[in-house]
């Protein structure tokens, strides 16, 4: 007769069903499953341990200089040149090999720069031209973006889509087209060239604008313009008193774009404006280059950049800010 050992079965837990798992098989479970976290945790080119390793530190170090002087240099570069350019003489510009410095700082041709070529009427000119385009680009583009995005109006979309298919469309082409409305404008049959209406209007009229403020006014809580509207707030009253206020970011980008693009343009401007007491600083200085030395035309062309350069530097930090604005809803 065979001996059999009776092994007892353990107590089952109520509300569980099946064998229980021995307490062996789950650390042999969790061993199993850990190296797969590991390889999926530092799966990269370079490990977080090589990286902080001695060799891996010098050479990230190494490459990160290196990567950002070179593009440092390569955009910072032309501006140095131009800013020391109009320090030198003609014969020191000209001069093979050419030098990096100058033999002396001196700001001469900057201050015949001015006086010659009359940058302060320039300047005037185009700053009253920057400035109307600023207040007409607020004006139209900011209530057609909000008519687009919380008036909902009939065939809204259609428009949008028509508002950004002029963005495919190369300024070249509509060129002629612009210049012959602005010569004579429709239906009133009035003649802008040589007038601040033909900068003015032309620079209002930018989809894209249009398609930055609306997706801006889109991210605007619904919730809010609909407690506006129980205590008895109109459309206008809602854009002056929440959304414009609520607007800063994106309509600080607006504005640094259509002022830069103003200040900057030139072949509209050579195209509508032919008197040369209403011409525009890149204008006048391309009319003037011709009779001017190399030096006092390169410093002519730093004071033009100054203003632009000073309102990048100003407001760059608002330029990221509102352009990520409203990019991401709730």
């Amino acid at each position: 007769m065979s001996n059999l050992t009776v092994i007892p079965e353990s107590p089952k837990r109520p509300g569980r069903s099946g064998p229980p798992a021995s307490a062996a098989a789950r650390p042999e479970r969790r061993a199993r499953r850990t190296p797969r976290k590991i390889r999926q945790e530092f799966r990269t080119v370079v490990s977080p341990h090589q990286l902080n390793s001695r060799h891996g530190r010098v050479i990230y170090w190494i490459v990160l200089v290196t990567v950002v002087v070179s593009f440092t240099a390569a955009f910072v570069f032309p501006l140095y040149w131009m800013v020391t350019g109009a320090m030198k003489t003609t014969e020191d510009l000209v001069q093979i090999p050419p030098t990096f410095l100058p033999p002396r700082f001196t700001l001469d041709a900057y201050a015949e720069a001015w006086e010659l070529m009359d940058l302060s009427l320039l300047l005037g000119n185009t700053a009253l031209y920057a400035g109307g385009a600023w207040l007409f680009t607020l004006a139209i583009d900011v209530t057609a973006a909000y008519a687009l995005s919380k008036l909902r109006p009939v065939l809204g979309k259609l428009v949008l889509a028509l508002m950004l298919a002029t963005l495919m469309i190369p300024p070249m082409v509509i060129m002629l087209p612009a210049y012959l409305t602005v010569k004579d404008l429709p239906l009133l049959g009035w003649d802008l060239l040589n007038t601040p209406w033909a900068i003015w209007l032309p620079a209002a009229a930018n989809g894209f604008n249009i398609f930055l403020l609306k997706r801006f006014f889109d991210s605007i809580p619904r919730e809010l313009l609909e407690a506006a509207e129980i205590d008895g707030a109109g459309p206008v009253r809602i854009l002056w008193s929440i959304v414009i206020p609520v607007s800063r970011p994106i309509l600080g980008v607006v504005s640094i774009l259509t002022v830069v693009a103003v200040w900057r343009d030139f072949v509209w401007p050579l195209l509508v404006l032919t008197d040369s007491e209403k011409m525009s600083v890149s204008i006048g200085i391309a009319s003037l280059s011709s009779q001017m030395p190399q030096n006092v035309l390169i410093a002519s062309l730093v004071i033009a950049s100054l203003p632009t350069i000073v309102v990048f530097f100003l407001f760059q930090r608002h330029i990221m800010a509102g352009l990520t604005a409203g990019s991401l809803k709730g």
